[in-house]
């Protein structure tokens, strides 16, 4: 389905039609939900949450000012929510070293991976996110899944945009080390 652009529904429901706001919220639910799921590593807390979350956006859309992209405001509310649980259960994140990187990325394929097949591309990449914390996961997820932008995963996370960088390209090495190495163990069998 070809969504309107977030504001289109968030001025209908702000005029009344709150049945606009299903949208929304189908347009954005697996993010939302991945957030969650990534942050609590548990199925039924990310499905609490996300519905916790859409329900306080729905509450607070009249104080939504636009300044930033809505989905940007909701998966930091979602963000947060997921955070909170987690540090009622006595969890805690421990940020990495705050420092400035340029943002470059070691994200050439290996030269193997360019002969696979679709869905054989699909099930390696699949394996080396495996590898990744749940935290890396959600910063991968935020970047390409959700297509957000450098500054707002600062924005939803509460990380620097310099930490966020660090962390993209530490997550993407690490994923081009393990993709390297799973067709090198391929290479070995052959």
């Amino acid at each position: 389905m070809k969504y309107q652009d977030d504001n289109f529904y968030i001025d209908r429901v702000l005029s009344g039609d709150v049945s606009a706001y299903a949208t929304l919220v189908a347009k954005h639910k697996s993010l939302v939900f991945s957030i969650a799921l990534r942050i609590l590593n548990n199925r039924e807390d990310a499905e609490e949450i996300a519905q916790d979350c859409f329900l306080k956006a729905y509450r607070s859309l009249k104080f939504f000012k636009k300044k930033s992209k809505f989905s940007t405001w909701l998966y930091r509310i979602a963000y947060n929510a997921a955070i909170s649980r987690t540090r009622k259960k006595r969890l805690e994140f421990v940020p990495m070293d705050n420092y400035i990187t340029q943002n470059y990325s070691e994200d050439k394929e290996p030269e193997t991976i360019i002969g696979l097949e679709d869905h054989e591309q699909t099930v390696l990449i699949d394996r080396a996110l495996k590898g990744l914390s749940d935290d890396e996961n959600l910063l991968i997820a935020l970047f390409y899944k959700g297509e957000n932008s450098i500054e707002e995963i600062s924005n939803i996370t509460g990380l620097s945009v310099s930490n966020v960088k660090v962390r993209l390209h530490r997550i993407r090495k690490k994923l081009y080390n393990e993709i390297s190495e799973i067709m090198q163990q391929k290479v070995n069998r052959q």
